[in-house]
């Protein structure tokens, strides 16, 4: 298949340390480039990839202070995208309800992976582009209301052989937490349980703008350096050292998270992951297998006490058998021709032999 991927242009892709996106947009193209598809990537102009790479700005906009528009260099980049859709079968979107509108005027299909949550704003515009083709990342992140036509939920997956299995903590234990440092994400809880318990928590991820406040406010008061310690921005070898010496990694998330990077990591590198029953937790980690759900941080307190239960054998096969690079590529495979089955069936109502999924390639 000729296949477009259009990532964002904040970070690159692959992302340098934080970026969920941009790491599951690096994987699915690099697989779907070694499957034998003719993909093009279009993303910032710094991002790596097998892929044919085309870009209207040279490197991530998160990372060049002279760029005061985003949403320009946005149209820019569908422009471009769609200027080519008859070079395409199909156009797969990693942007939102950005490319929404610019689908409708070109034959060529789109398919839309749905990466964030839905707001009263988006709502509009995903509620009127409803008839497109929608990924959703997770069951939990659906929203019925809305009537999307979902062909298909394909979990977010990882190159499991780059993450290190630690089949033991650090001797000197201690709790992880990785993510956003914002309210969504739950940090000023997993501050609350090292406290209360006594545990040491080592804490890493990106502080946005918006959060700035929240982590003065909240977060930087109760870091001592000491048993709460913020380590700033991990790259990959970092975070994988960070969850796999721990003796848990904190997910205390607030919202309806949709998917979740952090805790595939966390136990790819075998370390069980305690995290609230919200969003698609429940459908990631497997409980009292893989991990713990919880209501309550008296329910996360009291998991700690469980630990020991878990075998960390089990939280990377877990990873390996259900969220591996190699299922997800799988997962968008079967959606594509999905939709390229149903769009070009003939008047009769039957496929196409050419569109056998034996010969789409």
């Amino acid at each position: 298949m000729r296949i477009a991927q259009v990532a964002p242009l904040w970070e690159r892709v692959p992302p340098p340390a934080y970026g969920g996106i941009e790491l599951v947009v690096s994987l699915l193209t690099d697989e779907l480039v070694r499957r034998g598809h003719e993909v093009t990537l279009f993303a910032s102009g710094d991002s790596l990839s097998l892929a044919n790479l085309e870009s209207v700005h040279s490197r991530a906009l998160r990372q060049d202070p002279t760029v005061k528009e985003y949403s320009i260099y946005e149209m820019l980049q569908l422009s471009q995208v769609y200027d080519q859709a008859e070079d395409f079968d199909i156009i797969h979107s990693h942007m939102g309800c950005a490319a929404l509108p610019y689908a409708k005027f070109v034959k060529t299909p789109t398919i839309h992976t749905l990466h964030g949550v839905f707001t009263p704003d988006n709502e509009k515009m995903f509620w009127r582009s409803r008839q497109q083709p929608f990924v959703s990342i997770s069951n939990a992140q659906r929203e019925a209301k809305l009537g999307l036509n979902c062909v298909s939920t394909v979990y977010n997956g990882i190159d499991v052989d780059s993450y290190k299995f630690y089949a033991q903590p650090d001797e000197s234990p201690y709790l992880a937490f990785l993510g956003r440092l914002s309210p969504d994400k739950g940090p000023h809880l997993a501050i609350e349980i090292a406290k209360r318990t006594g545990w040491n928590l080592k804490m890493a991820g990106k502080i946005d703008i918006v959060d700035r406040k929240f982590y003065e406010q909240e977060l930087a008061p109760h870091i001592d350096g000491k048993q709460i310690q913020y380590l700033g921005e991990a790259n990959h070898v970092q975070k994988n050292t960070l969850m796999g010496s721990a003796i848990a990694t904190l997910f205390p998330i607030t919202w309806r998270e949709p998917f979740g990077l952090v805790m595939v990591e966390s136990m790819a590198a075998g370390t069980p992951v305690i995290g609230m029953r919200l969003g698609s937790a429940p459908e990631v980690i497997a409980h009292g297998e893989t991990g713990f759900l919880c209501d309550t941080v008296d329910e996360c307190i009291a998991a700690l006490n469980r630990i020991d239960e878990i075998d960390r054998a089990a939280c990377r096969q877990r990873v390996i058998d259900e969220f591996s690079v190699q299922k997800m590529t799988n997962g968008y495979e079967a959606a594509y021709r999905q939709i390229l089955t149903g769009k070009l069936t003939s008047k009769n109502g039957r496929v196409p032999s050419l569109l056998t999924a034996s010969n789409i390639n």
